[in-house]
């Protein structure tokens, strides 16, 4: 019998935290190796496991797990779960020996600018889920001065995900979506990736149990929200954009880049919106 010393990092596994949710579905369903992950939630749906911090360890899964991919969040209500859930994954990681803790954190965490983003940006959120994201990244800060870096954490600031953004909602809800126009006569633009491509980002960084710190993860290009809308087959409505609003959302992606110098991660509008239906978060056209 193989025991848990045994295994390799290969054949180890790699613990999907937040499986129920619609960037966790999507993730599940287009990773690149069949079997290699445990599907854990919350509540029953389409994991493998349920599991909540507070609940015993599944023992079954010590000395079996790589790395831990910490999808789970909060978009709303009580957005300081961001922060606790982030330590709840790191300390799970120690329960099962496992190397990595993969965070989601967000664009939304910089605030606003004329320019790129990089990770060095000190980050100005403008919105209480930019801060949450903000006070997440420092929680897993703290815990490693306490803990240590023995498990390593990697932070992705992810740009919008195709399917799993509100633009993704109201593609699934109307037969056409409003977008803000701002007065050069433009509409929003963000930086986006999509969930396949997102998948192949994480599946490459579980390989490697060194790796850590903070990366912006996107396409190298902005792409318009009008032309996804139009590439899914929906009507754009027009509306003056208001105050505040943001134009432009971009990620400098250079440090991931040369992290995966031969990952590309698409921008077309119609590639996103394809992997966006591959993992199941649009409908596809009758």
């Amino acid at each position: 019998m193989t025991t848990a010393t045994e295994i390799s990092h290969q054949q180890a596994k790699i613990v999907v935290l937040g499986a129920n949710g619609k960037l966790g579905r999507m993730i599940c369903r287009l990773w690149p190796v069949s079997g290699e992950l445990v599907k854990v939630a919350r509540t029953e749906g389409h994991a493998n496991l349920v599991w909540a911090p507070g609940d015993p360890v599944p023992a079954a899964l010590v000395g079996r797990i790589r790395a831990i991919i910490a999808l789970w969040g909060a978009t709303s209500g009580n957005l300081s779960d961001n922060a606790r859930l982030a330590e709840a994954a790191l300390d799970l990681a120690v329960a099962l020996d496992a190397s990595q803790v993969i965070h989601m954190s967000s664009a939304a965490a910089y605030g606003a600018a004329d320019r790129a983003f990089r990770e060095a940006d000190v980050l100005r959120p403008t919105g209480s889920y930019g801060l949450a994201k903000r006070e997440m990244e420092d929680a897993i800060a703290d815990w490693h001065l306490r803990n240590g870096q023995d498990t390593r954490s990697i932070v992705l600031r992810l740009g919008n995900v195709a399917g799993a953004d509100s633009l993704g909602n109201s593609l699934r809800l109307g037969s056409s979506v409003t977008l803000d126009q701002f007065p050069d006569g433009t509409g929003p633009q963000r930086s986006y990736i999509g969930p396949l491509d997102l998948a192949r980002v994480l599946k490459i960084l579980t390989e490697d149990i060194y790796i850590s710190g903070t990366y912006n993860v996107s396409a190298a290009q902005a792409t318009s929200m009008a032309d996804i809308v139009t590439a899914a087959g929906t009507g754009v409505r027009w509306r003056a954009a208001p105050k505040g609003a943001l134009r432009s959302v971009v990620l400098d992606t250079s440090k991931l880049a040369g992290l995966v110098p031969n990952m590309c991660i698409s921008s077309k509008p119609d590639e996103l919106v394809a992997q966006a239906r591959a993992g199941g978060a649009l409908p596809c056209p009758a």
